[in-house]
Parts: C-alpha cells; sequence; structure tokens
C-alpha cells in the first residue's frame, strides 16, 4: 500500500455549503452552515444505512475512517446517542474541522492520528465496534488508499459478533470489483451493496453473522420506516435492496 504525502485542506463555499478539498478540485466533505448535522452529500446520506440494522445505544461504540468535514461524526452525535472513535491520518484534516466544520473532539467524539490500516490490525481494537463506517481517499480520489485483504479482514475484525461496516465504493471505478470482491471474502459473502448515487458512489454493507442473526425483515423494514419519516431518506429502496441481495446470497433475515 502507497500513501500520497499529507494533503493540505483547503475550502469553498457556495449556496450557505461549505466544501473540504485537498488541494483539488474533488470535494471530501461538505456541510451545511446553518444545519451543520445535516448530511449533504447524497453518499453520506447512503451510509446512514446502517440503521436499517442496528438500533444505537448509549453502550455501543462506532468507528469512523476518515474524518472528512466531519460530517458523519456531527450526524452520529446529533441524531444517535452512541461514542465515535475516528481514524485520521492527516492531522491538518482535524485542524480544519475544528476551524471550519463545526467538530471538536469530546468524550463521545475521540480522533486517532493514525494509518487506517494499522489500527484496523491492533489486537486491542477487534471486537470493540458495533458499526464501522470507512470512507478513505486521498487528494486524487482514485479509488480507496486502503483496499488489501488484511486491511479488510481488519476491518471485520474490530466489528462485535454482531456488527456491521459500512463502506463507500466509487462504482465507475477500476477500484470498485476489487473491493467489492475483496470485501467479501472478508465477510463470508454476507455483503449487500446500495443502488448507486447519481454521482456514482456505491455504498456497502458487510455484516457479521450476528448482525444479521439479530434482524428480520419486518424490523429492517420498520427501521426504513423510521428514516423516511424523521429524515426523507429513500429508506424503503435500501431496505429492498439489501433484503434481496441477502435473499439470494441465503444471508437473509429471517422473513417473519
Amino acid at each position: 500500500m502507497t500513501f500520497t504525502p499529507m494533503d493540505e485542506p483547503s475550502l469553498s463555499e457556495e449556496d450557505g455549503v461549505r466544501y473540504l478539498h485537498f488541494g483539488s478540485p474533488w470535494v471530501q466533505g461538505a456541510m451545511q452552515i446553518r444545519r451543520p448535522d445535516h448530511l449533504v452529500l447524497e453518499y453520506t446520506r447512503q451510509m446512514m444505512a446502517w440503521a436499517l440494522f442496528v438500533e444505537p445505544t448509549a453502550d455501543d461504540r462506532f468507528a469512523n475512517l476518515g474524518l472528512g468535514a466531519a460530517a458523519v461524526v456531527r450526524y452520529l452525535l446529533a441524531h444517535t446517542p452512541v461514542s465515535v472513535d475516528t481514524v485520521e491520518r492527516n492531522p491538518q484534516v482535524t485542524a480544519a474541522c475544528q476551524a471550519w466544520f463545526r467538530f471538536q473532539p469530546s468524550a463521545r467524539a475521540t480522533v486517532i492520528h493514525e494509518d487506517a490500516s494499522q489500527w484496523v490490525e491492533r489486537p486491542e481494537n477487534h471486537g470493540q465496534y458495533r458499526v464501522l463506517l470507512v470512507d478513505l481517499y486521498d487528494s486524487a480520489a482514485q479509488g480507496p488508499v486502503c483496499d488489501t485483504p488484511e486491511f479488510y479482514r481488519g476491518c471485520h475484525d474490530v466489528l462485535t459478533a454482531d456488527g456491521l461496516m459500512v463502506v463507500n465504493l466509487f462504482g465507475n471505478h477500476p477500484s470498485y470489483e476489487h473491493n467489492l470482491h475483496t470485501i467479501n471474502q472478508a465477510f463470508s459473502d454476507r455483503v449487500a451493496v446500495l443502488p448507486p448515487s447519481r454521482a456514482g458512489n456505491r455504498i456497502v454493507l458487510a455484516f457479521r453473522p450476528g448482525a444479521l442473526q439479530a434482524a428480520t425483515a419486518a424490523s429492517v423494514l420498520a427501521q426504513a420506516d423510521k428514516l423516511s419519516q424523521t429524515f426523507g431518506y429513500p429508506a424503503h429502496k435500501w431496505a429492498r435492496s439489501c433484503l434481496t441481495q441477502l435473499q439470494n446470497g441465503n444471508q437473509a433475515p429471517e422473513m417473519r
């Protein structure tokens, strides 16, 4: 695995939205200035599909690989009781989020400055997290910077027995098939992919066995009702897609 040098963050603003960049036109995160806990980018909203399968509690720990503009962390702090550990390689990104994106580390939101590929392999992190959110891109945005079998096995291992991983991939990029295959290997084909976003992102959900054992088709659809009514997300579309794929792979929650 080869990392680029640390990218210096910059920002732009348009129509009440502040965007994070890493020295290129590619958007690495966004925040609506008047509603900082609102998820501006469609793919970040899709990453909340974990909520179809998990009812979060104050005892749950989530991990977030890649801070970006802290959009996911702000959302989790505002709308769930969980604590969030974020792994971010570049301290400049954390400083930018504190200066420009209304994020401050706290007892519920810690930041660890480390390569995510090393962090997931640390034994002390294994079995600790109910949900793992992965969004790891550099300034070139040419596929995830962490995509090896060892990395995705580490992602599997940091989850609790009933945990799940959510990964942002580029569906129209050559890296997509490789990443999807490697995720399937690490999670024994307990995987579902959401319909593509308008920008071409493909959000992948990968499950430890207990995450599916604890779910039913009825509970997944009930959670979709909540997401749709509370946030206006097309969660029923996500739910139907996930249930169909899991059923076709003989991994579906029991239809009861």
